[in-house]
C-alpha cells in the first residue's frame, strides 16, 4: 500500500542516524514487546505479512513520532483483539473477563531455545514454474494497492536486470490478508541508480531489490 512506513526515496526525512555498537534492545521493556509477539505469534492467529501490514496502517503522526518497539506493541495489541484472543475491555482493563476461556500457551519457556532458531521460515519447496531468468530485463509493474505489499513506491515503473533466482517464497500480497500464500519465485533485481533517481545520481551505482513474480513483468 501507498503510505507513510514506505521511505525509500523520499526527500527531507533527514540523515540516517548511525548508532555505533547498538544494542539488541534499548530498554528492558522492547525486550519484553518481542517476548510478547513470539508467544502471542505462537497462536498462530496471524502471519507475519500481517503483522507488517498491521504496522502500516497506523496513523502517520503516530508512525513517524513513536520508536520501532512503540510500534510493534501498537500492532500487536491490535492484532489480539482483532483476531480474538482478548476482548477490547479485558485490552483496556487488563482482567480477563469473568468466565473467559482458558488454554494452555502454545509457547512454553522450556521450548523457548528449540523454537527461536526456526522461528519464520517464508521458502517453500514446491514446484512453481519461474516467469524470468537471470539476465532477462524486466520492468517493476506500476501498482497501487490498497493491502500490503513488498514493492518499494520508488522502483515502480523502472526497469532493471535479474541477477539471480532465490527461489520460491510466500507472496506477502495474498499472505498478509489471509487470502492464501500464492508461492512463487523471488529474485534479484538490479536497479541502476539513475533509472530510479535521474542523472543526479552516481553514474556507477546501482540498488538490488528482491522482487516477486507478481512484481515484475518483461521490459
Amino acid at each position: 500500500m501507498n503510505g507513510v512506513h514506505d521511505l525509500g526515496g523520499m526527500q527531507d526525512m533527514g540523515p540516517i542516524q548511525y548508532e555505533r555498537n547498538e544494542p539488541v534492545f534499548h530498554a528492558p521493556w522492547e525486550s519484553r514487546v518481542f517476548a510478547m509477539f513470539l508467544a502471542a505469534g505462537a497462536w498462530r492467529k496471524w502471519n507475519l505479512d500481517a503483522f507488517r501490514h498491521a504496522r502500516e496502517v497506523l496513523p502517520p503522526a503516530d508512525y513517524l513520532l513513536v520508536s520501532y518497539y512503540e510500534q510493534w506493541l501498537s500492532c500487536l495489541r491490535d492484532l489480539l483483539v482483532r483476531r480474538g484472543l482478548v476482548s477490547a475491555a479485558e485490552m483496556a482493563s487488563g482482567v480477563p473477563a469473568p468466565g473467559a476461556p482458558k488454554a494452555t500457551p502454545p509457547l512454553t519457556a522450556d521450548s523457548i531455545p528449540a523454537t527461536l532458531p526456526n522461528r519464520i521460515h517464508a521458502h517453500r519447496d514446491v514446484r512453481v514454474s519461474p516467469r524470468f531468468e537471470p539476465g532477462q530485463r524486466v520492468r517493476a509493474r506500476n501498482i497501487n494497492p490498497i493491502g500490503h505489499t513488498r514493492l518499494p513506491r520508488y522502483a515502480r515503473g523502472k526497469v532493471g536486470t535479474v541477477c539471480l533466482d532465490h527461489g520460491v517464497y510466500v507472496f506477502p500480497d495474498t499472505n498478509a490478508h489471509f487470502l492464501g500464500e500464492k508461492p512463487q519465485h523471488v529474485y534479484s533485481v538490479r536497479f541502476a541508480a539513475r533509472e530510479l533517481w535521474g542523472e543526479q545520481a552516481a553514474p556507477n551505482d546501482s540498488i538490488y531489490l528482491d522482487l516477486w513474480d507478481d512484481y515484475l513483468e518483461p521490459a
